[in-house]
């Protein structure tokens, strides 16, 4: 089983480093070494900023890949159609197992960060910068680089700044999740989607873009664009940040210009000479097969051209010796658990997929495999986030890339490979709970509580597998596929629920207080109309 990487791998560049400049010389460059190898910044007003990032083509090197001129344009507008000052936000929050560029850049560069975000929040007229993290390391790291400049949160000061810590969880990094915990909330999306840059931060405009994107700002804003343009691709200008592990000798983060064929970034990691197949993009990414490996090249527009995706840089080779549908059934699981566990189709839709998976590897045939392509894309655009839809894209460029496995699997025995665990998952091998942020202690360990279907009553209209999705899903004749289950400890409250609104009372909650005192805080409700009635009003 691959070990979870560490915060800060091993750091290689391809020719002149430009966001790691300095990593040869300090493990982390603070404030005077920084000014030492980077040099003074000065300020630009915010059309010429905004017609920087055009000519360096700068998009966000978070995964979406949004141009940030048309975000800074769109902040400044807003801000001043609505007379308030705009917020910035800088989003470090690397929530992916198989990603390390920005912990990397936080945890070593923090500065370069800062640089451009505060020449953005001087551009805009912004009092706050906030930073999401959500490592320790990146934490400690962005709060000394904030001291170090002597910027606090204190009322008063010329800008206000300070760092946002979430809990590990992929849906934290979504941009509206990171919103929300600034504002108190929790760190997962809000039940319908805004646009940061018109209603973001206590409602106002907000600049939110990726670590690594504030960086190459302040890289372009020192060198110019022109300079700048000449590394790299013409349409596509500067270098990037790959996280590059899987089947590898040495997980490592690489700084390379667009441009590189991507067979030399897999050779500087050690990883096999002819690789089965390469994860492009990470986890919410794209396959690519072991022919069209060698017609790739490091660029966003390449990438998407052979049907890879650049995302937020992750790149994850696997060898010949292991069973890419294992492989990708552990990601689909880790998918699963990560839902924030609030839109139907990414909460019921992501497990069924990951199951739908586990049928065909189980030699669940054609009818498994058609049932995995109808749930992937029944959960496209329809979550609060995209989760679901980077999830479904990564399904269902597994089943592209692998069809002489995925034959062996649905017409044959298996493949008869290994799943070798090589794509690293857990954080210091923890499995994620999928509710984010953690559960509360008291929402932890073995429920007491069953839930039980009276078939004498029971007419099937859906509701409590609507309410419970944890326990019920409904059969093709429209009924629950179970008369009995224990109750998750964490969805005690919704069984009760399902069992106050079904139409014919037809559930129950019985609790087993063997072994133990009963609890007092989910009643017993027994059978019967009126009996279960005068329990559930004890309980309110």
């Amino acid at each position: 089983m691959n070990e979870a990487l560490p915060d800060v791998p091993e750091v290689r560049v391809v020719g002149l480093p430009q966001l790691t400049s300095g990593f040869d010389l300090v493990e982390r460059l603070d404030l005077p070494m920084h000014l030492k190898v980077h040099g003074p910044l000065e300020p630009m007003g915010g059309e010429q900023l905004a017609q920087l990032s055009e000519r360096i083509n700068l998009k966000g090197r978070g995964g979406a890949g949004f141009p940030f001129h048309k975000k800074l344009r769109s902040v400044a507008e807003a801000a001043i159609r609505r007379g308030v000052r705009p917020v910035v936000v800088v989003n470090g929050s690397e929530d992916e197992p198989a990603c390390r560029k920005d912990t990397v850049m936080i945890n070593r560069a923090p500065h370069l960060i800062l640089d451009g975000a505060l020449l953005v929040a001087e551009a805009l007229g912004a009092r706050t910068l906030v930073i999401g993290v959500t490592r320790e390391s990146t934490q400690r790291s962005m709060e000394a680089a904030l001291s170090e400049r002597g910027l606090t949160n204190r009322r008063g000061a010329t800008i206000r700044a300070r760092v946002q810590r979430n809990p590990v969880r992929m849906v934290t990094g979504a941009a509206a999740s990171l919103v929300r915990s600034i504002d108190g909330g929790p760190a997962i999306p809000p039940g319908r989607k805004t646009s940061a840059s018109q209603n973001g931060v206590g409602g106002a405009p907000t600049l939110l873009s990726n670590a690594e994107t504030f960086a190459q700002l302040a890289i372009g804003a020192r060198i110019g664009a022109e300079r700048y343009g000449n590394t790299g691709l013409y349409d596509e200008p500067g270098t990037v940040m790959l996280t590059v592990s899987g089947a590898v000798a040495r997980p490592m983060v690489i700084e390379a210009p667009t441009g590189v064929p991507l067979r030399y970034i897999l050779q500087l990691a050690g990883a096999p000479p002819v690789p089965q197949g390469v994860l492009t993009g990470g986890y919410h990414g794209k396959w690519l097969d072991s022919a069209t490996v060698n017609e790739a090249i490091v660029s966003r527009n390449s990438l998407d051209a052979v049907g890879g995706a650049l995302g937020a840089g992750a790149i994850l080779p696997i060898s010949m010796n292991t069973c890419p549908l294992g492989e990708s059934l552990r990601v689909a699981q880790w998918l699963a658990e990560e839902s924030a566990g609030q839109c139907g189709p990414c909460y019921l839709g992501l497990p069924a997929a990951a199951r739908g998976m586990e049928d065909i590897l189980n030699g669940g045939g054609p009818a498994a495999l058609e049932a995995l392509k109808q749930v992937a894309n029944a959960v496209k655009r329809r979550g609060a986030c995209s989760h679901p839809d980077g999830s479904a894209m990564f399904l269902e460029s597994t089943i592209k890339a692998f069809t002489d496995d995925l034959a062996a699997h649905v017409l044959g025995n298996g493949c008869g490979r290994p799943v070798e665990g090589v794509l690293p998952l857990f954080e210091g091998g923890q499995q994620p709970t999928g509710i984010p942020g953690g559960q509360p202690e008291e929402e932890q360990g073995p429920s007491r509580q069953k839930i039980y279907v009276d078939w004498t009553l029971c007419r099937g209209h859906g509701l409590c597998a609507d309410i419970l999705p944890e326990v019920f899903q409904l059969g093709a004749d429209g009924f629950p596929t179970v008369a009995q289950a224990q109750v998750p400890r964490y969805a005690e409250a919704k069984a009760l629920r399902a069992v106050r609104r079904c139409p014919a009372l037809a559930l129950r909650l019985e609790e087993d207080t063997r072994g133990a005192a009963p609890r007092q805080n989910l009643p017993a409700v027994r059978e019967g109309g009126g009996g279960g009635r005068r329990a559930l009003g004890r309980g309110r």
